[in-house]
């Protein structure tokens, strides 16, 4: 599944893009699941809820009020691993988007040779980034969460929480197979917790509180591998 968005004010201008992606995907024989926006504005205020929720955005330069540079500098202060990719029809703008790592330009009308490279390289690195982040399903929608932005993972029965700063995420699955897929850098503190290291302020009193000021409890059986093991963080950090 490959999960694109497409940004361009004329609703042409998207309906081409659009049908061009997914006769490509077609013959990859790859799943493709397209959001479309008609302003840079409605992009942010939607990508606000569903960080996460795209791997590739295709971007117009030439957007009215918010422009696409702009809009990609928001989108990527939000998500680091977001692909991105403008869409012009001036040849001046070549050199803008650097500065927000995108992966590449295309002259419109985009053409299908163009698309195809710049599948190939946003698959690449996605690929890469799969070491970043984590990738937790509910339902139909699959969220990439960057690693660095996870505090912990709390279990529920069937259910685990992915918890952010800024938003929750809830899949079914277990604990112990979260903790055995997303390495060293979680510290199993509780039956029920598996906290990000790198987000743990202290130690104290059976619980861990994080650089938020959040607390969750220490079990007794899980005391003296967790002080180890966040005193190594410490040490490595």
């Amino acid at each position: 599944m490959l999960r694109i968005g497409i940004c361009d004010d004329l609703a042409d201008a998207r309906l081409v893009l659009r049908s061009l992606l997914e006769r490509i995907l077609e013959n990859r024989r790859i799943q493709g699941q397209f959001f479309e926006f008609s302003s840079g504005e409605t992009l942010l205020r939607w990508y606000d809820h569903h960080i996460g929720e795209l791997d590739l955005i295709f971007l117009d330069m030439e957007l009215h009020e918010l422009d696409g540079m702009e809009t990609a500098r928001r989108l990527r202060a939000a998500d680091a691993g977001l692909q991105m990719v403008f869409v012009t029809g001036y040849a001046d703008h070549v050199f803008d988007g650097y500065s927000v790592g995108a992966l590449g330009y295309l002259m419109k009308p985009p053409k299908q040779e163009q698309l195809e490279a710049v599948l190939d390289r946003a698959q690449g690195a996605l690929v890469r980034e799969l070491d970043r982040a984590y990738i937790c399903r509910n339902g139909d929608t699959y969220y990439r969460v960057p690693i660095s932005n996870i505090l912990y993972f709390a279990s529920d029965r069937r259910q685990v929480q992915c918890v952010t700063e800024g938003r929750t995420y809830t899949f079914y699955g277990k604990l112990d197979a979260v903790a055995e897929e997303i390495g060293a850098a979680f510290v199993r503190v509780h039956q029920r917790y598996l906290v990000r290291a790198g987000a743990v302020d202290r130690m104290e009193s059976g619980e861990v509180i994080l650089r938020n000021g959040e607390r969750l409890p220490v079990s007794r059986s899980c005391q003296r591998s967790a002080l180890l093991a966040l005193a190594q963080a410490e040490l490595e950090g």
